[in-house]
């Protein structure tokens, strides 16, 4: 079972997609902000974390700089409400990029497609 960190400021969406992302047979584990998520991944190794780039007064591109730094082999899908951020270098540093929307489809097909590329790096290394 693929273990995911979703990091959102929003308790509504944090319960969402663990709701969701349970469903779909994940561990699904969740931060509100920077310093919970990088808690979390001092607890425990996650195979993807899903990302979002406003977090109140933090930036989630500067926790993505640091998960791409610190845990190289473990990718990133953002999740943001802003599109904007698809044409930003540092956001180029994610394994997907995903627009909230109320569907999550893309985002499940976003977060299947970078565990499979995941898995099949590990296989021919």
């Amino acid at each position: 079972m693929n273990r995911i960190l979703v990091v959102d400021d929003e308790a509504n969406i944090r319960i969402l997609y663990a709701e969701e992302l349970s469903e779909e047979g994940y561990e699904v584990a969740t931060a509100a902000n920077t310093a919970e998520a990088i808690e979390k991944l001092q607890e425990k190794d996650f195979d993807l974390a899903v990302l979002d780039i406003k977090l109140k007064n933090e930036s989630g591109i500067d926790l993505l700089q640091k998960l791409v730094k610190e845990r190289h082999d473990m990718p990133v899908v953002l999740c943001s409400a802003f599109s904007c951020y698809k044409d930003d270098f540092s956001a180029w540093l994610a394994d997907s990029y995903v627009v909230k929307s109320g569907d999550l489809t893309e985002l499940k097909q976003e977060i299947a497609r970078v565990l499979a590329k995941k898995a099949q790096r590990a296989k021919l290394a």
